[in-house]
């Protein structure tokens, strides 16, 4: 008998003391997937093409002004197009002003200067971080006749946390409209 019972409180101890340790579990993120960007070019009657995100629907002003809406996303990137009238020193002011109204609301703002000398398209890229209106401001110039300012927007309240991935992925979609933007001659 004497044997059982010790027998008994080494197996009970064994059981007890092999369980692991309780942790509490990390805070998850919201895992939001996106399909793969395909591309096809606009097919506008404005001065500027650009390679557009399929996932997209584009509307036009008479302006050449456009919105990219995105639906799946829940935001949308608003084009305005401006010609150059010995006032480009003013679009630019204008533009830059623009972006930095965010830094009230922002944490950080990043400039990214873009440079495609052989189509002439000229401009800056905006990357805001934050709970800021917009993600997103850019602007490309030709710096002769032309001007195209760029805001990404979300039909939501801003939390940065909860809008990233959509905001990365159209800030790509933003790099693309610069990387493929051209002047119609």
């Amino acid at each position: 008998m004497k044997h059982s019972i010790l027998f008994f409180i080494i197996v009970a101890t064994l059981l007890v003391s092999c369980k692991d340790e309780v942790l509490p579990k990390p805070k998850a993120m919201l895992r939001l997937d996106y399909p793969t960007a395909e591309y096809m070019q606009t097919g506008s009657d404005c001065v500027y093409t650009f390679d557009q995100n399929t996932l997209s629907n584009i509307k036009e002003n008479k302006d050449c002004s456009l919105v990219l809406d995105y639906p799946m996303m829940n935001g949308s990137i608003y084009l305005t197009y401006k010609s150059v009238n010995n006032n480009l020193d003013t679009l630019l002011v204008d533009a830059q002003k623009l972006s930095y109204e965010h830094v009230v609301k922002a944490d950080n703002i990043v400039e990214q200067p873009f440079i495609n000398h052989e189509d002439s398209v000229y401009g800056m890229f905006y990357e805001v971080s934050g709970n800021a209106a917009s993600q997103s401001q850019f602007y490309v110039t030709d710096s002769i006749n032309h001007f195209v300012t760029g805001s990404l927007y979300f039909y939501a309240k801003p939390n940065y946390d909860s809008i990233l991935p959509a905001a990365m992925y159209l800030q790509n979609d933003i790099r693309r409209i610069m990387e493929s933007l051209r002047w119609k001659k």
